[in-house]
């Protein structure tokens, strides 16, 4: 049969037809299918097949001395777990000037003092690189620069330079002889990546690969590329903001829910260590649909304020309008709200947003967000000092969360002299502090905490 000329390619699984089709049969995801020349390898790359490494029982296996290492930013640190493992394959993700490759050069920095780094970059030239080394003040006799985008030469220089850690900025500029295509396709970059692993695994080699990211926010490339990596952390946040959040979404070597929280300044990513207080650090005061909530970010509690805005509508459809955490979730509290306390949101529109650039996913944000619901329709104000957690249910009440003597030690060391939670945290809790705890059970509960309510016994039952 004769080979056709051009074939279709699945951008999300890597599915390949001879005819274009609206959604992929292996997958199921639509308008995916992209027109690419068919891969042929050339006859001159064919080698014969080496014999791979020996199986090796688990009780004779020697660990390394030194298996996981630090990166010099204990924020960084944090979301891989630890540090960076050896032989480990981290894929970094995020927007462009997001600030990634900003970070890859000051932790190259850091890593030079005590290992050999080796940064590959196919998109700038060694003098660009310069400028950017000048500029965040990075010096290190152990770092090396290389320009290039041919894989197989780059392996040839890995071989000559053994370096202890491989950065390649990025993987879609990457591109073997052994494929026709052009570089960033669905083939090249899944042989780059997989020419990195093969180079990680043997040799102990730690590699960093940086990611594109498409229209959509996903990761430029089959969807295959996160399965194949240890590791797939993503940068989140608005490049007009000053605030970066790197998370983890895969992660081999320790856990997902960590975060690490960055600054961008004029030199580089800054570490915040203390997230807490600089989120809230610009609170306004008095001002009603405003409430202060505290969430588990892995390990980390982090008090996030809550805005809410709700104004007569002009429309024949309200408007609802969401920033920073999921929308639906946003929804179910307004119908709760609606349905157990008579509120009519449904003649408003109502903007909800969390400050910072942080998002939201965890659900003991509910009670928060409804306090600060029930405040901008009110017009009432939430005292100053009043912080909460707790998830809401569909019949109103407030369920209990974990974590709650965590978040009660972090609200009282910021200084908030009230802290709602629910009924059953407040009676299991066995933390003490100077704040005084207002248990809940129900959202018709949360009304005495409005200005201008009984709030002498916030305290008590």
């Amino acid at each position: 049969m004769k080979t056709p000329k051009n074939v279709f390619v699945c951008s999300a699984c890597g599915y390949q037809t001879i005819k274009w089709l609206g959604r992929c049969p292996d997958c199921g995801a639509w308008n995916t299918m992209e027109e690419t020349v068919p891969e042929v390898q050339a006859p001159a790359a064919r080698t014969a097949v080496k014999s791979g490494n020996a199986p090796v029982r688990l009780d004779k296996y020697e660990m390394p001395e030194y298996m996981r290492f630090a990166t010099g930013y204990r924020e960084l640190d944090r979301v891989l777990g630890g540090g960076l493992v050896n032989g480990s394959v981290v894929l970094i993700c995020g927007e462009p000037g997001i600030g990634k490759s900003t970070l890859l050069m000051q932790i190259s920095n850091s890593l030079g003092k005590e290992r050999k780094v080796l940064y590959v970059s196919g998109e700038e030239s060694c003098g660009q690189l310069k400028l950017r080394a000048g500029r965040l003040s990075v010096s290190s006799e152990n770092l090396y620069l290389l320009t290039e985008t041919n894989m197989e030469a780059v392996l040839a220089q890995c071989d000559a330079l053994k370096p202890d850690i491989l950065i390649v900025d990025s993987v879609q500029t990457m591109y073997s002889d052994r494929f026709t295509s052009v570089p960033g396709s669905i083939t090249q970059v899944r042989e780059a990546a997989l020419a990195c692993i093969t180079k990680a695994k043997n040799e102990g080699i730690s590699v960093l690969l940086v990611g594109h990211v498409n229209k959509e926010g996903g990761i430029s490339g089959p969807k295959v590329l996160e399965h194949m990596v240890d590791a797939v952390l993503y940068f989140e946040g608005e490049r007009r903001q000053s605030y970066r959040i790197i998370r983890a979404m895969k992660n081999r070597f320790g856990s997902t829910d960590e975060i690490g929280v960055f600054e961008m300044t004029d030199g580089g990513l800054a570490e915040v260590e203390n997230p807490s207080e600089t989120l809230i650090s610009d609170r306004p005061k008095n001002v009603s649909g405003n409430c202060a909530v505290c969430v588990m970010e892995g390990t980390r509690p982090l008090i996030a304020e809550i805005q809410a805005l709700v104004t007569p509508t002009s429309f024949a459809v309200p408007r609802r309008t969401v920033g920073g955490m999921d929308y639906n979730r946003a929804c179910l509290v307004i119908a709760v709200l609606e349905k157990r306390l008579g509120l009519k949101f449904y003649q408003n529109d109502i903007y909800l947003n969390v400050t910072g650039g942080l998002r939201l996913d965890d659900p003991s944000a509910d009670l928060g967000i409804a306090l600060a619901l029930i405040s901008g329709i009110t017009d009432k104000i939430l005292p100053d000092g009043l912080v909460a957690f707790g998830e809401i249910g569909l019949a109103g009440e407030c369920r209990a969360v974990s974590h709650s003597d965590q978040r009660i030690k972090e609200a009282a060391r910021l200084g908030f002299s009230h802290i709602v939670l629910p009924k059953k945290n407040e009676k299991k809790t066995l933390t003490k502090t100077g704040a005084a705890l207002c248990g809940v059970s129900a959202v018709y509960d949360t009304l005495r905490f409005l200005r201008g309510k009984d709030t002498a016994d916030e305290s008590g039952n």
